[in-house]
């Protein structure tokens, strides 16, 4: 079968060629969810016979797994850009490359180095001692004062151990509330520098519609 040539430069902005039909990957495509492939494209042809070689296209969202809307699609590109069933192959095709390059990519994101810091031998057996000794509770709080973490004990216990809770399979929570000006990012600010950078996100200002953008298990943990 003819294949058409798939070019992944941009990974926003994936663009596929199988004359007569010019194909844009709108957005790219998600890596998580093999189950599906949803995508958004911008379909394009260069009609030579039409007035100044008039190119129509048009746009459309689909997942490329799902028959009915891939019918539904190619129904809409032939009578709309006034192709016949080559836009079919064109599809078979396009889904094939992108299957494979959606592998690639996460092949790649796995071999991507691990940036966490891996303690020596000396370091895990003097943070075994540390967490096995007696009032570890009282020695961690006075712990993180001396970090740089000056006052509210209780509070500042208590969040280092939330955020320590991150690990776990159900980790807890914690919404800061008080009057403005009394401190409340200090507190956050100076207990999440004690978190490896590689374990948080921080985040001033975030959307609802934001959480869209984040990988199925980049928030995790």
């Amino acid at each position: 079968m003819k294949q058409g040539n798939l070019e992944t430069t941009n990974k926003d902005h994936l663009q596929y060629k199988y004359p007569p039909l010019d194909i844009a990957i709108l957005g790219g495509i998600h890596l998580e969810s093999l189950d599906r492939l949803r995508v958004t494209l911008k379909i394009k042809i260069e009609h030579p016979g039409s007035e100044s070689g008039t190119c129509l296209s048009l746009r459309h969202n689909l997942d490329l797994y799902n028959d009915n809307q891939t019918e539904k699609l190619i129904r809409k590109v032939a009578v709309r850009l006034e192709v016949g069933t080559s836009v079919v192959a064109a599809l078979m095709d396009l889904t094939d490359q992108l299957e494979a390059y959606r592998l690639e990519e996460i092949d790649q994101q796995n071999k991507v180095e691990d940036k966490r810091k891996m303690l020596s031998q000396e370091e895990i057996q003097a943070a075994k001692q540390y967490l096995s000794a007696p009032n570890l509770m009282q020695r961690t709080m006075e712990d993180i004062g001396r970090a740089g973490v000056i006052g509210e004990e209780t509070n500042r216990l208590l969040m280092y151990l939330i955020f320590t809770s991150r690990k776990r399979e159900n980790p807890l929570h914690i919404i800061s509330l008080g009057s403005s000006g009394i401190g409340k990012t200090h507190l956050q600010e100076k207990v999440g520098a004690l978190i490896p950078d590689e374990h948080k996100i921080e985040i001033t200002t975030l959307s609802g519609n934001a959480y869209y953008y984040f990988g199925q298990q980049e928030m995790r943990n």
